[in-house]
């Protein structure tokens, strides 16, 4: 009994690392990849934007059942969110998604389709505020972290950017 007991112990540890991992260097990497096709700056990692990432996404995993609800910045940061549902089995099974690091900051990029430099706007009825902030010029850092909520397998993704973009007025780039 103790052997299968550690065992679990074991897997559900290793389980939780997995879906609780963000991978630093696909996320810049990702990011990057975005912000070269229109000639601005490479992004870097800071671990105290993951950190303030990270409790933002346990804020929402504690308090709104990983519901997105941006966080109240007041200029300090600007901030992405993504979330994603749990995969559901036709028998009623709910099991956690696994989403890479670089799969937020596609949805986000993907945005560049409904957004027009020339008007400094998106399409009408569309959402384009994600990718602009992604390509910001003078965004220099990035920190990301994911939380999931057990009870439903969701999960949802912040990414903190410094300095904030997306200033009313100004384009990205």
């Amino acid at each position: 009994m103790k052997i299968k007991t550690l065992f679990l112990v074991l897997m559900l540890g290793a389980t939780c690392a997995q879906a609780g991992g963000v991978d630093s260097a696909a996320i810049v990497a990702a990011h990057n990849k975005w912000r070269a096709q229109v000639g601005v700056g490479k992004l870097s990692y800071s671990p105290e934007l993951a950190a303030s990432s990270q409790a933002w996404a346990d804020n929402l995993k504690q308090t709104n059942q990983c519901r997105m609800r941006h966080s109240s910045p007041e200029g300090k940061y600007g901030e992405n969110l993504y979330w994603a549902s749990a995969a559901v089995w036709t028998d009623g099974r709910r099991e956690l998604q696994k989403v890479p690091s670089t799969k937020p900051v596609e949805s986000w990029g993907n945005e560049k389709l409904d957004y027009s430099h020339a008007k400094n706007s998106c399409k009408p009825g569309k959402m384009c505020g994600h990718y602009t902030q992604v390509v910001w010029k003078t965004s220099t850092k990035v920190g990301c972290a994911v939380a999931v909520c057990e009870d439903s397998q969701e999960q949802v993704w912040v990414c903190q950017y410094q300095p904030a973009g997306n200033w009313v007025g100004s384009k990205p780039y």
